[in-house]
């Protein structure tokens, strides 16, 4: 059921499963059976079987189901796009039959689009492809039961192609849950670290970052270290990093030395896959899209995990200034269950991009 190129060639008793619109159950024999839904004019000399249903809409203020699934099981690949705006779609995912979501954050943010604008990403969990095709691989193990819905908390209907790729199948006594957190803070307070995450309770490792940074001051703004506390760690953590491009497998300034430029780059663990920059009218800042995927060096806790981040440039004097950037991000781990509770999600002007 767990496949990688490894294991590609050996046979498994797991039943693949796949939810669409054209198949909403996701039950076996039952694809592309629809008589209504939003394809039916264009198909209307072809009937059944001719793409009668490809797409859903989803209304201001509603929370569509794409998927209800009872397991033994494992998503194995989730496809979507959507139409913008990308922060007011709120996906979340609920692991056997918890009433608190495991996964809570804007749809685009969890794709690595947290600008809201198209950047390509091709990495081995997330590859975001041309034409806002959001692709995701994070292996997603459940045990009794899996709910993925998507809210549209925006001012106009949303247009929802998707399919949720599954199997239906043993679950190993170890295997984990995914959880991922979305955080903005615009501005950071002065002086003050940058939270991707804290309150976590339980035992499992940590896996990934996305983050959405908008600098909104001249001047380089990644000096700052990343710090895993971990299983009881006070003021000082176990994990420290040296600078926010070495976390995310950069280095020096992300600057190509010839054209004396960012240069975006992405690869199968890490990536600075988005540069928005100033237009010399209303696009004033420099924006940054990042992701670093902890697959070969997951960071393993017991009991507890907290992690932040410092913003931190240059001032006058070779002295370090602490930065009030806009931030963003969504942190990537997996743990047993229960979840413990999220921060509160910030409403629809808070999670704006502006």
């Amino acid at each position: 059921m767990f496949s990688h190129f490894g294991n590609l060639h050996l046979l498994s008793d797991a039943q693949s499963r796949s939810i669409s619109p054209e198949n909403p159950s996701g039950e076996k024999g039952r694809g592309g059976m629809a008589t209504e839904g939003t394809g039916a004019g264009p198909a209307r000399d072809l009937g059944p079987g001719w793409k009668i249903n490809p797409w859903i809409p989803i209304q201001p203020g509603e929370t569509a189901t794409l998927a209800d699934i009872e397991g033994p099981g494992a998503i194995q690949h989730i496809w979507m796009t959507l139409t913008p705006r990308w922060r007011s779609c709120i996906l979340r995912i609920y692991w056997d039959d918890q009433e608190q979501p495991s996964v809570e954050c804007p749809a685009g943010d969890f794709f690595g689009m947290g600008w809201g604008e198209y950047a390509p990403l091709s990495s081995l969990a997330v590859c975001v492809n041309p034409g806002n095709a959001f692709n995701c691989y994070w292996p997603m193990p459940f045990r009794r039961r899996c709910r993925i819905t998507l809210e549209n908390r925006g001012e106009k209907p949303k247009i929802l192609f998707f399919q949720i790729d599954y199997a239906l199948g043993a679950v190993p006594d170890d295997a984990a849950y995914l959880h991922a957190q979305f955080r903005r803070v615009n501005p950071l307070p002065e002086k003050e670290v940058f939270t991707l995450l804290d309150g976590v309770r339980g035992r499992g490792h940590y896996a990934g970052t996305s983050m959405a940074w908008g600098s909104n001051s001249s001047g380089w703004w990644g000096e700052g270290e990343i710090k895993f506390f971990l299983d009881g760690d006070g003021e000082y953590p176990t994990i420290c990093g040296t600078g926010t491009e070495d976390y995310f497998c950069g280095s020096y300034n992300f600057e190509n030395q010839q054209t004396k430029r960012y240069e975006e780059f992405c690869t199968p663990y890490a990536g600075l896959h988005q540069v928005l920059r100033p237009d010399g009218l209303y696009r004033s800042q420099q924006r940054f899209g990042l992701y670093r995927w902890h697959v070969t060096d997951p960071v393993r806790f017991g009991q507890d995990l907290r992690v932040t981040i410092q913003a931190l440039g240059w001032r006058s004097g070779r002295r370090y200034l602490p930065l009030r950037d806009d931030l963003a991000s969504v942190a990537f781990w997996y743990q047993t269950l229960p979840t413990a509770p999220f921060p509160e999600l910030p409403d629809q002007d808070a999670c704006e991009v502006t």
